[in-house]
């Protein structure tokens, strides 16, 4: 059932299209790589069928295909957000270099390569072809960019190019900076062809995601070339400003353009009910989105992980540190705010914090499942599972992402249709803000159309770069305090939604949140009398101060996280590839 389910999981974003075209136009066609010359390239709709099969790439849109079914269930337990059962190989410097795999998806960059290829000798007008070149220049950008992320360096193949194919196999690593360009350059293809929101086909790419894409992948590069600019990933001669120019531009062309707006401002719960709902097709902030359909039999299971409250299958907690980092809501640290009453229960924890927290972890009485059948009575959280088959690793259990009702559990025999969020308005508010911080040319006013706005929704005050509080557990002590709350901010709004190890990474930041660093939880003594079964020392592991620490008979965690900086901000190229061509050097430190 899983299986299937990850397969399909893209399949869905195309399924109002499947609704308007021919029964065989997507699901029942051939595969992009047997399509003949004589069957194909007559029509726009040829171009559209093409296409349609982009949406299924399993190396597109990988913040939840990644984790399978699990969406944000887990997305997160990669970075210093989450804490998962098995300790992260990455993270503890314990992966290996794979004899015989590929660094790159060659497979689907030669479809959108075929596709570049051919889409012009189709007799149809200029307006009815763009919409499908820029989703080709689009898809391309992305599959380069996640190559990118992985591993670096690589060639930069514009042409048909079949895995087997001897111009790809010995095809040379180009410098970091010409495949980025590429992928810019690729992006703005994309953007000129693409339509705008408005006049887009329901679930297809639009001109303003592909703007905040841009974004993303600027200010990636910018602050990878700024942070990594002294060690063996920087990149020669350049220091990150030009990119970060072009992510402040494009993030600023989103937000001039009046087309998004943040959900839910000042409504109670309105943060948790972002990531809730079956359908975001009214959303002014979520700028691009997945849908599931039982109908067409395509689902997820990740209520049955939510709705599995005190009892069930709850694994991945979230950390302690990232709870540590919500403020107060006087807008200062817990390290300096009156309002902070201590960690030695989830009341005192919870009481006078950002909203945002409270409403990502669960806490007793927050209804689990409701809906239930013949009126039953909804289900109520109780405890955190610290001791259940797969218990809730940290006492944070994850709230995020709940949806209560009944009827998105597996238990309704049809599975859940929780739509899967791409890129949200929030992230484009907080790339701009970012960007602009890291060229040095912030203004309170870029902090109250970005980060304040964020903190509206919410209620929680507003940041004043003149008077910013010092607090004595940043992160990033030889930072600026502006960046510190920039960073801050980003890791509130965005936790477990899957950024937070490509932020770590691009900042060049584990010596200060990985390296040596023990993952802690809750105060466990809170828990023993409502959880009897709990024996410390035994099921649930602490430290000398009492703060459960899940990783505390793992021999490989005895100093911490063994993460070399040196070597594993990227992942290693696979042996078969350097031994096959010698232009493609091994990654640094592998």
């Amino acid at each position: 059932m899983k299986t299937k389910q990850i397969i399909y999981l893209m399949t869905i974003l195309c399924l109002l299209t499947i609704i308007s075209c021919k029964k065989d136009s997507l699901l029942n066609q051939s595969p992009p790589t047997a399509l003949s010359q004589a069957s194909y390239w007559h029509t726009a709709s040829d171009l559209q069928n093409y296409a349609n099969n982009f949406y299924n790439f399993s190396d597109i849109f990988p913040l939840y295909t990644g984790f399978g079914s699990l969406g944000i269930y887990s997305i997160d337990d990669n970075s210093d957000n989450m804490v998962p059962q098995t300790v992260n190989a990455r993270l503890n410097g314990q992966l290996t270099v794979a004899g015989n795999s590929s660094y790159a998806n060659w497979t689907e960059i030669y479809d959108v390569n075929y596709f570049l290829a051919n889409y012009s000798k189709v007799n149809a007008t200029a307006a009815s072809v763009a919409p499908y070149v820029g989703e080709a220049y689009f898809f391309r950008a992305m599959l380069y960019f996640n190559a990118v992320k992985n591993v670096g360096a690589l060639p930069w193949i514009n042409k048909p190019l079949g895995v087997t194919d001897t111009a790809l196999i010995y095809a040379p690593r180009l410098s970091r900076t010409v495949v980025v360009d590429s992928i810019v350059n690729d992006l703005n293809k994309a953007i000129a062809n693409l339509p705008t929101k408005s006049a887009a086909q329901s679930q297809r790419l639009y001109k303003e995601f592909a703007e905040g894409y841009l974004a993303r992948v600027c200010l990636y590069e910018g602050t990878w070339e700024k942070y990594h600019a002294n060690d063996v990933f920087g990149v020669a001669g350049q220091n990150g400003a030009a990119f970060l120019q072009l992510a402040a531009t494009a993030a600023n062309t989103v937000i001039t353009s009046g087309v998004y707006q943040l959900d839910n401002v000042g409504v109670a719960n309105g943060y948790f009910n972002l990531f809730n709902q079956t359908s975001y097709t009214s959303s002014k902030e979520v700028m691009f989105w997945g849908a599931f359909n039982t109908q067409a039999g395509i689902t997820n299971v990740w209520q049955n992980y939510f709705q599995g409250g005190s009892s069930q299958t709850n694994s991945d907690g979230l950390s302690k540190t990232l709870v540590d980092d919500y403020l107060c809501t006087d807008g200062n640290p817990t390290s300096l705010s009156p309002l902070y009453k201590g960690d030695d229960s989830l009341a005192h924890i919870f009481a006078n914090r950002d909203p945002r927290l409270r409403q990502s972890v669960f806490y007793y009485g927050d209804a689990v499942i409701t809906n239930k059948p013949a009126s039953a009575p909804s289900l109520l959280f109780t405890y955190p599972a610290l001791v259940s088959g797969t218990p809730c690793t940290t006492g944070f259990q994850i709230r995020k992402g709940l949806n209560t009702d009944y009827g998105q559990s597996q238990a309704n025999g049809l599975g859940g249709t929780d739509g899967v969020i791409y890129m949200r308005y929030a992230e484009v508010l907080l790339t701009y803000a970012e960007a602009r911080a890291e060229l040095g040319l912030v203004t309170q006013s870029d902090i109250d159309i970005t980060i304040n706005k964020l903190r509206d929704r919410v209620g929680m005050p507003h940041l004043n770069i003149a008077a910013i509080p010092t607090d004595p557990k940043w992160a990033f002590p030889s930072l600026s305090p502006l960046i510190n709350e920039i960073r801050r901010e980003r890791r509130i709004e965005l936790a477990c939604e899957g950024y937070r190890q490509t932020d770590i990474f691009r900042w060049a930041a584990a010596p200060n949140v990985i390296v040596s660093q023990q993952p802690l939880g809750a105060m466990v003594k809170q828990f023993l009398t409502v959880i009897p079964t709990i024996v410390v020392g035994t099921n649930v592991f602490v430290n000398a101060q009492g703060y459960i620490q899940p990783y505390a008979k793992t021999a490989s965690m005895a100093a911490g996280y063994s993460f070399n900086v040196n070597r594993d901000y990227l992942l290693p190229i696979p042996l078969q590839q350097i031994t096959v061509n010698p232009k493609i050097q091994q990654n640094p430190g592998w």
